[in-house]
């Protein structure tokens, strides 16, 4: 089995496709009978091992994202790549030269919607703009083989459009990497905290869909006992006297190590289309507080932490209070063991291959173990292959 995923959404400050790719491209290295390339924009043409670069322009003020303009480009590297099965990470023209590319060598296309556009344009643009991306989010994902979402609610929504072949494909987390035994008390004894002050993490950039504004409201309202710590770009430089402020892209090592240190993880988002960080933080152990709404009502179910009130910081300060009433050590630990048994990467990504092979089982029918998986006599995968439609 030969897999290609290409994409936008890789930059070295981007965060959960990235996260999902590179976790993806390690676990699939470590399978017989598997290969997989990455072709994704940089500067100039590249090829490094098993990823592919092709030349793009730089989005001002983007992160680092490039953003491609000819599809040509990008057909013709998967074309000559010549994969069994593809991915499309992005809603723009990665995505048709993929489905093009797919049509030339007569293998699947799958498109993995991370995001959802039209949602969050239409509260930056207004409903008119909003309305005529979903149109076009329809009429793009409506042509691929199949659709892989985060969550069930962006699932649901999807299906509402009209489209089909819709599988919720979670994302994973690094156990290694986030795990409380990272624990110490030099990030407490740099914050100046004493040993009975409640230590708040959140880490992700200052977007608005993020409502950094309402997180810096809560903690205003707790006051002292309370510190709250803001990690990523842009965060605010303004902020109440028990909050501190990492105002930068933080690697994947530090954020584990705050998440560590911390008492517990609060995220005041709403358009959250999986919510890794809060996954992140539950694999090291820490309850979440978060807003009831988008993927994290799914992905912080009951015992691994509190859901509140969106758009509300009152709400917000009494559900962290609220948490430290009970025993939120206990809660912690509970999280950490609910994201080993549901998210391990190497369990995720296994799960795909699984739903890959259903796409096309005469090409990708290689097991684990390299010996031919299951393929009935009509041509049909075996009932435990089948995807549930998120309706």
């Amino acid at each position: 089995m030969y897999l290609a995923d290409v994409t936008m959404f890789h930059a070295p400050d981007s965060g959960g496709v990235r996260t999902y790719l590179q976790a993806k491209h390690r676990h699939l290295a470590t399978l017989p009978g598997v290969e997989a390339s990455l072709l994704v924009p940089a500067s100039e043409r590249q090829t490094l091992g098993t990823l592919q670069t092709l030349p793009a322009c730089r989005l001002p003020l983007g992160q680092g994202y490039r953003f491609p303009l000819r599809r040509r480009p990008w057909r013709e590297a998967l074309v000559e790549l010549g994969p069994d099965l593809i991915e499309a990470g992005d809603p723009y023209v990665t995505a048709w030269a993929a489905l093009e590319a797919g049509q030339q060598l007569g293998v699947p296309v799958v498109g993995f919607y991370h995001s959802d556009l039209p949602r969050l344009m239409g509260d930056r643009f207004g409903a008119p703009v909003a309305r005529r991306l979903q149109r076009y989010v329809a009429d793009l994902y409506g042509r691929f083989d199949s659709v892989l979402v985060p969550c069930r609610s962006m699932g649901e929504r999807l299906a509402d459009w009209g489209i089909e072949d819709i599988r919720v494909q979670p994302l994973g987390v690094d156990l290694d990497t986030f795990h409380p035994r990272r624990r110490n008390d030099q990030l407490r004894r740099t914050l100046g905290l004493s040993d009975t002050t409640r230590l708040l993490v959140f880490a992700g950039r200052n977007s608005k869909e993020k409502n950094v504004n309402h997180l810096l409201a809560t903690a205003q309202r707790l006051g002292r006992g309370y510190h709250l710590l803001l990690m990523g770009p842009g965060m605010p430089t303004q902020v109440p006297d028990n909050v501190s402020v990492i105002s930068r892209c933080c690697s994947p090592n530090e954020v584990a190590r705050a998440l560590a240190n911390a008492d517990a993880m609060i995220h005041a988002g709403t358009r959250e289309t999986f919510g890794l960080v809060a996954l992140e933080a539950m694999a090291s152990g820490l309850p979440v507080v978060a807003a009831r709404a988008s993927a994290l009502i799914e992905n912080v179910p009951l015992g691994c932490g509190v859901l509140c009130e969106p758009h509300a910081p009152a709400a917000m300060a009494r559900a962290v209070e609220e948490l430290f009433l009970n025993d939120a050590a206990a809660i912690g630990r509970h999280a950490r063991r609910h994201v080993e048994r549901h998210y391990r990467w190497s369990k995720v990504i296994d799960g795909l291959l699984d739903h890959y092979r259903t796409l096309s089982p005469t090409t990708l029918a290689v097991s684990m173990d390299s010996e031919p998986a299951y393929v009935a006599k009509d041509g049909n995968a075996p009932a435990s292959m089948l995807v549930t439609p998120c309706r």
